[in-house]
């Protein structure tokens, strides 16, 4: 009885879940497990707190870059695009001190950009891999330019603008971490009960095929590239309220945190695959690794290389689960 008991719990949880993001689950309660036994500090109400506000920013990227590759695409820009939206945010704050003026004016560079990019792959039919990695150099070399590799700080002495990034609510929940749980299930919600994510996934599962069935695939892949940017423009805010500045340096790397995180949440590479609960869980898991880690003094090109190895790790299993179809 208590056997049955038992797997009808686990039959639940499931059913919540789903399949892949159970096993998700599983692994992340193993890790988070792990660090809690290796570090006396890890399993605090301060450290899950960091860890909260450390997940945010590439989570609220990662709503965005999650329905990108469920339609089948692909953007690389969003690390360089860190850097980039933050140069209007910083100089008309300063210049104006509206935190609202800059965070519109970031906000439509961020969405511009994904205007641009999803031009080329629709309009120009470039591959999005290649679109996107032009793009990323591009906006990278363009905030060197205007820089001269030297940080604009922040001078503008906006409250509102250092709490988006830095404050938290009752000294515990970060204001970040609550963005990110609204844009998180806001979006969830559009994927699972609206036509729009059924036509998402419909557009990534076989383009042609959706094209029959009257879908128009360039739209859906516009929309979804506007998307990925103008959501990878909210992290970049946030990234840059906790800089205090516009800096050359911020988001290096940030992409393939990114890319890991979501591949490793059971959004496919090839498209029509995965959802938002996969990627949550793939972010908080790679957010526990590198907290975790720092805590246990692990040196920085090990951190790199674990990362790395997630990433490889993902991809092989995304490329076994589609031999398996």
């Amino acid at each position: 009885m208590e056997q049955k008991i038992e797997n009808n719990r686990i039959s639940i949880i499931r059913r919540i879940f789903g399949v892949s993001e159970f096993g998700l689950l599983v692994s992340l309660v193993i890790i988070f497990t792990f660090f809690s036994i290796s570090s006396k500090y890890f399993f605090t109400v301060k450290n899950i707190s960091n860890i909260l506000g450390q997940i945010s920013l590439p989570l609220i990227a990662a709503v965005g870059f999650s329905i990108l590759l469920i339609s089948g695409e692909v953007d690389i820009s969003i690390g360089s695009l860190q850097a980039v939206v933050a140069l209007p945010l910083l100089i008309i704050m300063n210049a104006t001190g509206s935190f609202l003026l800059g965070v519109l004016a970031a906000l439509l560079l961020g969405a511009t950009i994904g205007i641009i990019n999803g031009l080329l792959v629709t309009k120009l039919k470039i591959n999005s891999l290649i679109t996107t990695l032009g793009m990323y150099y591009t906006l990278r070399g363009t905030v060197y330019l205007i820089t001269k590799k030297v940080a604009i700080a922040d001078d503008s002495g906006s409250e509102i603008f250092f709490l988006i990034g830095n404050g938290k609510l009752y000294h515990f929940l970060p204001y970040s971490a609550i963005l990110m749980f609204v844009i998180l299930l806001f979006f969830i919600y559009i994927m699972k009960n609206t036509t729009y994510g059924r036509r998402i996934y419909a557009v990534g599962g076989n383009a042609e095929v959706a094209r029959v069935m009257g879908i128009n695939v360039e739209k859906i892949k516009f929309s979804a590239f506007i998307l990925c940017s103008t959501l990878a423009s909210m992290s970049a805010i946030l990234l840059a309220s906790r800089l205090g500045s516009a800096n050359h340096l911020a988001g290096q790397g940030f992409e393939f945190q990114v890319v890991a995180a979501v591949i490793l949440g059971g959004v496919s590479l090839s498209g029509g695959i995965g959802t938002l609960l996969g990627a949550f869980v793939g972010v908080f898991i790679i957010g526990i690794i590198q907290n975790g880690l720092g805590m246990m003094n692990v040196y920085t090109m090990w951190q790199l290389i674990i990362t790395g190895s997630i990433i490889i790790m993902a991809v092989a299993i995304d490329e076994l689960k589609k031999r398996h179809e």
